[in-house]
């Protein structure tokens, strides 16, 4: 993705989330100077990777594939391995109409997808085999708002303003936009995005940038580059 595109998505995000009455923390808007002249009070931040997370997961297809994630706070593996402390995340993602976010799942997040505002929240759900693969034929469980529910290989869930799907690691699930775009809210166990997503395709989590302007603010995959 050229940086001219990504700068263009986070501005358009911004007015997005705002439509809902929703803000972002203060270090969203940062500049990487400012960003690298508070790294060491900003160290948390970096190591949680809080922040803008804009991916085409490799395949340069954002507007047909891709997503755009912002996390706003995310616990340590360290205290979920010990079962108390910070064991949380919390997200905001914009599913755009018809933008596909592939098919995955986790080893170790459980999370909650809810629509917070928009268009319907499209889920295709299947489930696994008995070592944790995908499996064309397989259903399962879910929990809809706190309602158990099962489903068939491949059914799609059309979640509409309000409405939430609780997803466990094993649920594998892609989704997207139907009818418009889409504001979400991801609540899960602490998020590791460079181990904890496996897809079902062999692609990439993050997108491969080509530098043609300056960045207008951080990506979560800059700070190990730029930091």
């Amino acid at each position: 993705m050229k940086r001219s595109r990504i700068n263009e998505i986070m501005a358009e995000a911004d007015a997005f989330i705002r439509g809902f009455g929703f803000a972002l923390p203060p270090f969203a808007y940062w500049t990487p100077e400012e960003f690298r002249a508070r790294k060491e009070e900003a160290s948390r931040l970096v190591s949680s990777r809080m922040g803008w997370d804009i991916t085409d997961y490799g395949a340069g297809k954002f507007d047909e594939m891709g997503l755009f994630l912002f996390t706003l706070r995310n616990g340590e593996l360290a205290d979920l391995s010990r079962g108390r402390g910070m064991c949380y995340a919390e997200k905001l993602l914009i599913s755009r109409q018809d933008q596909l976010s592939p098919m995955h799942t986790h080893v170790i997040k459980a999370e909650d997808i809810i629509n917070r505002g928009g268009a319907t929240l499209a889920v295709e759900l299947y489930g696994s085999d008995s070592g944790g693969r995908f499996d064309a034929a397989a259903g399962g469980k879910v929990r809809c708002d706190g309602i158990d529910r099962e489903f068939g290989p491949g059914e799609v869930l059309k979640l509409a303003p309000g409405e939430s799907v609780t997803l466990m690691p094993g649920d594998w699930h892609a989704f997207w936009g139907e009818g418009g775009d889409v504001l979400i809210g991801e609540v899960s166990t602490v998020n590791d995005d460079i181990t904890d997503n496996i897809f079902r395709e062999p692609i990439g989590r993050f997108a491969e940038i080509e530098e043609d302007v300056a960045p207008t603010h951080l990506l979560v995959s800059d700070y190990d580059r730029m930091l």
